[in-house]
C-alpha cells in the first residue's frame, strides 16, 4: 500500500512543530492570563451582588459522568498491506479505547496493542459514506497514480463496520459479527465521543471558563469569528485542534503531491501522518500547559489580593464606562441585529425549544416507567434478590446507552436542520450543541433517579407491608415528577439562552468590527488608568454588545414560551446588561462546589447543589 514512510516525522520537522507550539502557546497565555483576570474580577462581582435563591429542586447525583464500560470480540484493519484482524476491544469508563489480541490479554493486564482517547471522533456504520470521505481526502486531479496500483482498500463489503473518522487523526476502522452487536458499539462509542468532548462545557471552574473565553478571545484576534466544534476537548486537546487548523493547509500542499498509490491508499497513508502530527502538536501543547500551571496558581492567588480590595471601584468604573459605550455603539448595533438577526431569531429560538423539548419529554416518560417498573415489582412481591436487582437497574438508568438513545435521538435528528440555520452566521458547532443537548438530559435524568432513590429510602420502612410500600413510592413518584418538571423547565430556558448567544454573539462582533472598534480609543485611557488585567475596553465593549443581544433573546424566549413574567433574567443563565449594574451576574457559578471527572482538574457543573442521595433499601 503505497505512501507509508517508515518514520511519518523526521527529527527536522519535529523541531518545526514544536516551534510552531511554542509560537502558539506565547499568542495564547497572554489572552488566558486575561480571562483568567477577568473570571477574578467576574467571582467577586457575584459575591458583592445579590444572591438568587437557587431554583433546583432535583437532589444532585454522586455518579460522575461517565460511560458503562463496554468490551467484547471485533476485527480491525490494520497491518501493511491492512488487513482484517480479530482483536478484543475494550471501551473504558472514561472514554478511551483499547484494544488486545486476545481477551486473556486484557483479563491478564497486559498491555493493549493499541488505544486512542475519542475525543473529536465520529462514528460511522456505512461502508459507501466513509468511503466516499476516504476519496474526498485524497482526489486525484492529475491522473498521475491512476495506473499505478489497483485501489483495493475496502474493496470487499463489510457487514457491520464501525468506521472511527477524526480530521486530524488516523481513522480506526472495525468490524462487528452482528447487526446487534454493531449497535451497542456504535452506542457505546458515541457515548464516550461525548465524555471526552464535553468536559469544558461541564465544568464549572472559573479556569475552565476563562480557557474556553481566551480561546474565543484568541481566535478573533485571528480572524475567526465562528464558532465550531474545536473546543471539544481537554484544554490540551482544544490547543492541539486550534494549531491543527492552521497548519493543515500547508501540510496538505507540501505532502499530498509527494504521495503515491492508489486514491484510498494515499489517503489513508495521509490520515496516518496527520495522525503523527497531531501527536506531536498533543505533546507539545501539554509539556506547556503543564508547565504554565504554577504560574497560573500563582496569578490567580495574586490577582484576588490585588483585585479585591478596589472591586468596587472598578465596577462603578466599568458600568460608567460601559454606560457611554452602549451610547456609543447603539446605533450600528441596532441597525446590526435588525437587520441580521431579528429576522431569523424566531426561527432558531423555535427548532432550539422544540428539540429540548422533545429530548426532555423523553426522559420525562422513561423515567416514570422506571418508577412504575420498581412500584410494580415490589407490589408483586418479589424476592429480595429481585428487588435489588430492579433497584440496580433503576439507578443504571442514566448511563444505558440503549436506553437513553431514545432521548438523545431527538437532538441528533435536529442537528442538520439546526445547522442550516446557524450557518449564516458562522456557527458550525452543531455537534458540540447537540452534545450539550444530551448532557443536559443524562444529567436530569441521573438527577432524577437520585432523587427518586433517596426519598423512597426515607418513607419504605419494615412495618409497611406491600400495598403500603407500593402507596408510599407512587406519592414519591408524584413528588419526583413535580421537581423533575420544574427543573427541566429552568434547565431548558437556561440551555437555549446560552447556545442563542453563542450562536449570535461571534457573528454581531464580527459584523461591527469595522465601524465600531473604532469608538474603543475614546474610553481606553480611563481603563488603562486602573491598571489592571481584569478590566479591559475590549472586554467592556464585548458586554455591551453581549448586553443588547441578551434583551433581543430574552424577548423572543418570553415569546416562545408563553411566559408572562420573564425579565432579562432568566433562571441563572443571564448577565445584567452593562448599562442597568454595575456588575454581570452570573447565578449558575454561585451554585457551589462539584464533582470531579476522573482524570480531569475541572469541576463538572451540578444542576443542584444540594445533598447526596441515598440508596434504595431491598
Amino acid at each position: 500500500m503505497g505512501g507509508q514512510p517508515s518514520s511519518p516525522l523526521d527529527k527536522r520537522q519535529q523541531q518545526h512543530l514544536r516551534g510552531q507550539v511554542d509560537i502558539l502557546l506565547r499568542n495564547f497565555l497572554p489572552c488566558y492570563r486575561g480571562q483568567l483576570a477577568a473570571s477574578v474580577l467576574r467571582k467577586i462581582s457575584i459575591e458583592l451582588g445579590p444572591q438568587e435563591p437557587v431554583g433546583c429542586q432535583l437532589l444532585q447525583s454522586k455518579k460522575l459522568p461517565r460511560v458503562r464500560e463496554h468490551r467484547g470480540p471485533l476485527t480491525q484493519l490494520q497491518g501493511h498491506p491492512p488487513q482484517w484482524q480479530p482483536i478484543f476491544c475494550v471501551l473504558r469508563g472514561d472514554g478511551r479505547l483499547e484494544w488486545f489480541s486476545h481477551r486473556e490479554e486484557y483479563e491478564n493486564g497486559d498491555r493493549p496493542l493499541g488505544s486512542t482517547a475519542l475525543t473529536g471522533y465520529t462514528v460511522l456504520t456505512s461502508q459507501r459514506e466513509y468511503l466516499r470521505l476516504l476519496d474526498a481526502l485524497c482526489p486525484d486531479s492529475s491522473g498521475d497514480h491512476a495506473q499505478e496500483e489497483p485501489d483495493t482498500l475496502l474493496e470487499m463489503p463489510v457487514s457491520f463496520p464501525l468506521f472511527l473518522q477524526h480530521p486530524f487523526r488516523r481513522h480506526l476502522c472495525f468490524s462487528a459479527a452482528t447487526g446487534e452487536m454493531q449497535r451497542a458499539w456504535r452506542l457505546a462509542l458515541q457515548g464516550g465521543i461525548r465524555l471526552r468532548g464535553t468536559v469544558l462545557q461541564r465544568s464549572q471552574a472559573p479556569a475552565a471558563r476563562a480557557f474556553l473565553d481566551a480561546i474565543r478571545v484568541y481566535r478573533q484576534q485571528q480572524g475567526h469569528f465562528g464558532d465550531d466544534n474545536v473546543t471539544l476537548g481537554s484544554d490540551a486537546e482544544v490547543l492541539t485542534a486550534v494549531l491543527m487548523q492552521e497548519l493543515q493547509p500547508a501540510l496538505r500542499a507540501q505532502t499530498l503531491p509527494s504521495l503515491r498509490g492508489a486514491p484510498r491508499a494515499r489517503a489513508w497513508a495521509w490520515t496516518k501522518l496527520l495522525d503523527a502530527v497531531h501527536a506531536a502538536v498533543l505533546a507539545g501543547a501539554s509539556a506547556g500547559l503543564r508547565a504554565f500551571q504554577p504560574e497560573k496558581d500563582e496569578l490567580l492567588v495574586g490577582l484576588e489580593k490585588t483585585i479585591r480590595p478596589d472591586a468596587d471601584q472598578m465596577l462603578r468604573l466599568r458600568a460608567r464606562v460601559a454606560g457611554r459605550l452602549r451610547a456609543a455603539v447603539q446605533g450600528p448595533l441596532d441597525s446590526c441585529l435588525h437587520r441580521k438577526v431579528d429576522a431569523q431569531l424566531p426561527r432558531l429560538t423555535q427548532t432550539l425549544l422544540s428539540t429540548v423539548e422533545a429530548e426532555l419529554a423523553a426522559v420525562q416518560t422513561l423515567l416514570t416507567q422506571g418508577m412504575g417498573r420498581l412500584s410494580r415489582h415490589l407490589r408483586g412481591s418479589p424476592s429480595g434478590t429481585q428487588l435489588r436487582k430492579e433497584v440496580y437497574s433503576f439507578g443504571e438508568m442514566p448511563w444505558d446507552p440503549e436506553l437513553m438513545q431514545i432521548c438523545y435521538r431527538e437532538a441528533e435528528q435536529s442537528q442538520g436542520r439546526l445547522g442550516q440555520l446557524a450557518a449564516p452566521f458562522g456557527f458550525f458547532g452543531t455537534q458540540s450543541l447537540v452534545f450539550g443537548a444530551q448532557d443536559l438530559a443524562q444529567q436530569l435524568m441521573a438527577d432524577a433517579v437520585a432523587t427518586f432513590l433517596q426519598l423512597a429510602d426515607q418513607c419504605l420502612t419494615t412495618a409497611l407491608d406491600r400495598d403500603q410500600a407500593a402507596q408510599q413510592l407512587e406519592k414519591v413518584r408524584g413528588r419526583v415528577l413535580k421537581k423533575f418538571q420544574s427543573d427541566s423547565g429552568s434547565a431548558r430556558r437556561q440551555f437555549i439562552h446560552g447556545w442563542l448567544l453563542g450562536i449570535f454573539l461571534p457573528f454581531v462582533l464580527s459584523q461591527l468590527e469595522p465601524s465600531c472598534k473604532a469608538e474603543l480609543s475614546e474610553f481606553e485611557g480611563e481603563v488603562l488608568a486602573v491598571g489592571s488585567p481584569a478590566l479591559t475596553i475590549e472586554g467592556i465593549y464585548e458586554e455591551v454588545v453581549r448586553g443588547v443581544l441578551l434583551q433581543r433573546i430574552n424577548g423572543e424566549l418570553t415569546k416562545a414560551l408563553g411566559a408572562s413574567n420573564m425579565s432579562c433574567t432568566l433562571d441563572g443563565c443571564s448577565e445584567a446588561p452593562w448599562d442597568q449594574a454595575g456588575a454581570d451576574v452570573e447565578t449558575e457559578a454561585q451554585r457551589g462546589t462539584c464533582s470531579r471527572q476522573p482524570g480531569s482538574s475541572t469541576e463538572i457543573r451540578p444542576l443542584c447543589p444540594l445533598p447526596p442521595p441515598g440508596t434504595l433499601q431491598s
